[in-house]
């Protein structure tokens, strides 16, 4: 992972633009501090919430409700 200063990354940001689009991920420093991270957009955040949603339907078919559905259950809590 490469480290450039903030006010290289504002003078090149198009040169930083490709280079994180041809996969380099890049730490934009001040003064010597990380304050940002150029990365490319990934689909494992998509693949993540699949696999949340999967787990939940998951879960769901193995948990049942005692007392009926869940609307009959917020029901009752409101009287």
């Amino acid at each position: 992972m490469r480290s450039v200063g903030s006010y290289e990354a504002k003078t090149h940001l198009p040169r930083l633009l490709k280079a994180v689009e041809a996969g380099e991920t890049i730490t934009i420093t001040k003064h010597g501090v990380p304050i940002a991270i150029l990365t490319s957009p990934r689909t494992e955040v998509a693949l993540a919430v699949q696999d949340a949603s999967s787990a939940l339907r998951r879960f769901r078919a193995a948990h049942h409700l005692a007392g009926g559905t869940i609307r009959e259950l917020i029901d009752e809590g409101r009287r």
